[in-house]
């Protein structure tokens, strides 16, 4: 799996694929420094995009970093976009000469998924629980603001006890313009107040507010549910994390990188298997 680059220091490329974005993740793959993010970007996923244009896409980023693409000597990837899985593995193995590791619930990461149906467990769900066990310890509720929001419950021994799914706060601020005539597209920001005076307002206030509703009702009733001495603790990430962390007093952590620190964990797990 791995391998040394000849130039500079060996890096770890993690890729964190997402419905909304894909995240692109440099870390020394070894050596005492190895967590600590080298370069991080983020760009938007399209699905029809080819092999070649994210590997173009890679290779530039790398150089606007004055970074060298031909230094990364291992690759890690979670996906829950399954027609992107193969374009990445393709575009590891023809540009970066590297077989990529792809995170599936048959890998052993030391995390156990408690659910009826292992198979059906998200990539970026096993990486999270893994993830906040590691940095925060558990019982943990992982709260990914992205295309939808989700909430990962954790066990003091840090195994994937399952969680909620709910759409997302950009799916129903889309779905609310889009169904009603007279009424629009707002930025995602809590207003001033929850009594809204105008419809921008009021419609931030729905959607943000009611989605405090959402978090808070679910964090009090699956804390009442997960085993532990201790209430579990709330850690956020994705890309409206810290927008909802200003509005919710139960979000104790917020992480934006939370899966690319998983990723760094997972593959050195691996490695040392």
């Amino acid at each position: 799996m791995a391998r040394t680059t000849s130039g500079g220091e060996p890096l770890l490329l993690a890729v964190d694929i997402s419905n909304t974005g894909i995240k692109f993740g440099l870390y020394p793959r070894d050596g005492a420094e190895k967590d600590t993010l080298r370069a991080r970007w983020r760009v938007a996923t399209v699905r029809d995009k080819t092999t070649d244009e994210y590997a173009a896409l890679l290779m530039t980023l790398c150089a606007q970093a004055a970074l060298r693409a031909e230094d990364i000597a291992d690759v890690i990837i979670a996906s829950v976009v399954p027609p992107l899985t193969p374009v990445f593995q393709v575009a590891a193995e023809q540009y970066l000469k590297r077989e990529a590791l792809v995170v599936s619930h048959e890998m052993d990461l030391g995390v156990k998924l408690l659910v009826d149906n292992p198979w059906e467990t998200g990539a970026d769900r096993m990486i999270s629980t893994l993830a906040a066990h590691q940095l925060y310890g558990g019982p943990a509720i992982v709260i990914q603001f992205g295309t939808a929001t989700s909430f990962d419950c954790v066990s003091p021994d840090g195994d994937f006890l399952g969680g909620a799914i709910a759409p997302g706060l950009g799916i129903s601020a889309e779905a609310l313009s889009r169904a009603a005539s007279r009424l629009y597209q707002v930025e995602l920001v809590p207003p001033p107040h929850a009594l809204g005076k105008n419809t921008t307002h009021s419609m931030q206030s729905g959607i943000i507010f009611g989605h405090v509703g959402l978090v808070e009702g679910l964090v009090a009733r699956l804390r009442t549910e997960l085993p532990g001495p201790r209430p579990a603790k709330v850690v956020a990430h994705g890309g409206l994390a810290k927008v909802m962390a200003g509005v919710c007093p139960s979000i104790e952590i917020v992480d934006t990188n939370l899966i690319l620190r998983g990723l760094r964990i997972a593959y050195d797990r691996l490695r040392a298997a």
